[in-house]
């Protein structure tokens, strides 16, 4: 029996399983080590390892033969797969020493090392549940956090040293905090010397951050679980940085900013980057890890916001510094001082330095992204083909990962050789037309069903926005529409356009965001109406509904509220309802701090507050995970209080014990379907 979509959808966590990823590339180039699972419904991860010559893959650690069929996973290691939205189990992280000879990872809060020429993978003994292992570079050593402790394992003798024991509760060493994990993309907190000698290591102390609970209705046995949350306006973390010797020994680097973005410590030297409160300055910071002492080399600042860039700051052979910023309105490589990449060019991330080359990601048109390389004063492409491109390099090899439209799937190429991948096939293929629409000539994807004659007669119209800054839905690559192409195939025409703030149009087009997040809602106007226009008498605008998850679910609420003349349902799926409950660094980076009073006309609260609840005359959904320590239960039942309040029917659809990204594959199945009865009932649709 054929598995429906929205079932085969869940077990393949979003066909993302079976999909290789996490490359390393040997310093030689010969050998490629990544993560895969066995197949496209196999929700177990595996170490493996290609031989770029002869092409042969090797399967190098199977969790299962481990007998790490069942996972135990430590809440630190729980709170880490959340903020990385990982979905699958086994080995979903592992770090090498320089050489990639060796590699080693946790499995249920034990710690393995893999020896990747001999395939041998044995257990070390550690001192409690491991998280984020990492090998020195010289590949003598292992350090890891326990119980908010860092350990350093000697793997010659066994022996295990403690080198930063934390002197509270609320204290941990080497761990990213909340706000760096969930919205500066930086998940590790500690870094290794090039030599292996020391470590630079943060020290967190959550004891100024607010103390929220995150109850558990349906169990009302069970304890709250306390979380230190730090909500726009309040109190961060407090971090500190120190370099640690492997004898205890501590110097303590000091820095002014409220923020630890990354550090980088390479055979030039050691460098930090750290962000003001506000994030519109940000400074590269050279350290002498002797001393502590700290030297200004850089410093960035933009009216707005400064942009946090993955893969800086980084250095040529030569210690020339590989920066981004912004320079003459737009994302460029910047190569010591020099913007080295034109305006028009959008860089995205540095993937690595090899030596004198840079690989990096950019975009000229939106919805694409490329990959370029700069070496010696010249910048080239090193793909063309339309679609979304990432990839490594290392020893003079270069691996290539590609989405396109028509292609299925990812692939991936080192060379002439192809790393397989084993992902389900969906059983739909998405009939997706990219174009410009609306005033703003907004990058929209058009979705009708196969069996839809273009002219032959109105559908009714379901947009299905993110609409957030700095993240993107509308790019060249048929695995972002396949969920929405299965709503087409179920009666509508489907819509999906980036607004405002979305990456990919430079930096102006991105900040126009500031300060008001319903612009969001007022692109999406424009999308439909530049849409209709496109494809006359194939929209029914008499019956339009909008369906999003998180900033996508505030979207979708706030359209029935201020757009029912446009908006005639909505499923609001996890959404923020109020941005004074929002983390600090996300919503002040847009809005500024709370007192500066740009909140109540883009919070929705500030409608129920105001009376205007009952301006809800359309059908809404809220859909929420009790266990979401991101966008909190609070925001959907406050603003449900609100709208009963006013006397404004709507539903509630409360997720017990589920959380932000729901990965249950029962609640990920049943909640398209859920959604589907509700819309159709809403809009009157057979």
């Amino acid at each position: 029996m054929t598995e429906s979509f929205p079932r085969l959808h869940a077990r393949t966590r979003r066909f993302t399983l079976g999909v290789p990823r996490n490359f390393t590339i040997s310093p030689d180039g010969g050998r490629v080590t990544f993560l895969r699972t066995r197949s496209g419904t196999d929700p177990v991860t595996c170490l493996w390892e290609l031989d770029v010559a002869s092409g042969a893959e090797r399967l190098v650690v199977d969790p299962l033969a481990l007998g790490a069929a069942d996972e135990d996973l430590p809440p630190e290691e729980r709170a880490r797969r959340e903020r990385t939205r990982e979905s699958a189990g086994g080995v979903v992280a592992y770090a090498t020493d320089r050489e990639v000879r060796q590699a080693v990872f946790a499995l249920s809060g034990d710690l393995y090392l893999a020896d990747l020429a001999s395939g041998e993978v044995r257990r070390l003994p550690a001192a409690g549940p491991v998280i984020d292992p990492r090998l020195d570079p010289t590949g003598a050593r292992v350090a890891y956090v326990t119980g908010g402790a860092l350990h350093v394992l000697e793997l010659a003798t066994g022996a295990d040293a403690t080198l930063a024991e934390p002197e509270g509760d609320l204290v941990t060493y080497g761990l990213a905090e909340f706000i760096a994990a969930e919205e500066m993309d930086r998940m590790r907190g500690y870094w290794w010397s090039p030599s292996g000698d020391r470590l630079l290591v943060s020290r967190v102390d959550e004891s100024p951050v607010s103390l929220w609970h995150i109850a558990d209705p349906a169990n009302p046995d069970r304890q709250p679980v306390p979380q230190r949350y730090p909500a726009a306006g309040t109190a961060n973390a407090e971090v500190t940085l120190h370099v640690i010797g492997l004898d205890g020994a501590r110097t303590a680097v000091p820095f002014e900013q409220e923020y630890l973005v990354t550090a980088a410590w390479d055979g030039h030297g050691l460098a930090i980057v750290t962000l003001s409160r506000d994030q519109r300055t940000m400074r590269l910071l050279a350290a002498d890890p002797d001393t502590g002492e700290t030297t200004l080399l850089r410093e960035d600042t933009d009216p707005a916001w400064v942009d946090i860039v993955t893969g800086v700051p980084a250095r040529l052979s030569d210690g020339t510094l590989v920066w981004v910023a912004d320079a003459d309105g737009g994302h460029r490589l910047i190569i010591g001082d020099e913007p080295v990449t034109p305006p028009s060019l959008q860089v995205r991330a540095v993937l690595d330095v090899d030596g004198d080359t840079v690989l990096f990601q950019a975009s000229g048109e939106p919805t694409e992204i490329h990959l370029w390389t700069y070496s010696a004063g010249t910048i080239s492409a090193v793909t063309t083909e339309p679609g979304v491109h990432s990839g490594r390099r290392a020893g003079g090899v270069t691996l290539v990962a590609r989405q396109s439209l028509d292609t299925e799937g990812t692939t991936v190429s080192v060379g002439s050789v192809s790393i397989k991948s084993l992902a389900e096939r969906p059983g739909l293929e998405p009939r997706v037309s990219l174009v410009r629409a609306g005033s703003r000539e907004l990058s929209t994807a058009v979705l009708l069903p196969s069996w839809h004659v273009p002219g032959s007669g109105p559908l009714p119209v379901l947009m299905d926005p993110y609409g957030g800054p700095h993240a993107q839905r509308v790019l060249s690559a048929r695995r972002m529409f396949l969920e929405s192409q299965w709503w087409a195939e179920q009666g509508f025409a489907v819509i999906v356009a980036d607004g405002r703030g979305t990456p990919g149009r430079g930096p102006a087009f991105e900040r126009e965001m500031l300060h008001d997040f319903t612009i969001s809602l007022q692109d999406q106007v424009d999308a439909l109406q530049g849409v209709a226009a496109l494809h006359p008498g194939d929209l029914d605008l008499s019956r339009v509904a909008i369906r999003g998850w998180s900033f996508g679910g505030y979207l979708a609420a706030l359209a029935v509220l201020r757009r029912p003349d446009v908006f005639h349902a909505a499923v609001a799926g996890a959404p923020v309802t109020d941005w004074r409950l929002y983390d600090t660094c996300y919503t002040e980076r847009y809005l500024g701090h709370p007192d500066e009073g740009h909140y109540e006309r883009s919070s929705l609260l500030g409608d129920a507050e105001k009376g205007d609840a009952e301006k809800l005359e359309r059908p809404l959904l809220l859909i929420h995970g009790l266990a979401d320590d991101n966008v909190v239960a609070a925001h959907t039942l406050r603003l449900s209080s609100a709208l009963l309040a006013a006397g404004r029917p709507h539903t509630v659809l409360p997720l017990s014990g589920v959380t932000h990204m729901t990965p249950q594959e029962v609640v990920a199945e049943n909640l398209l379907l859920l959604q589907l009865d509700f819309l159709r009932k809403s809009l009157n649709v057979n």
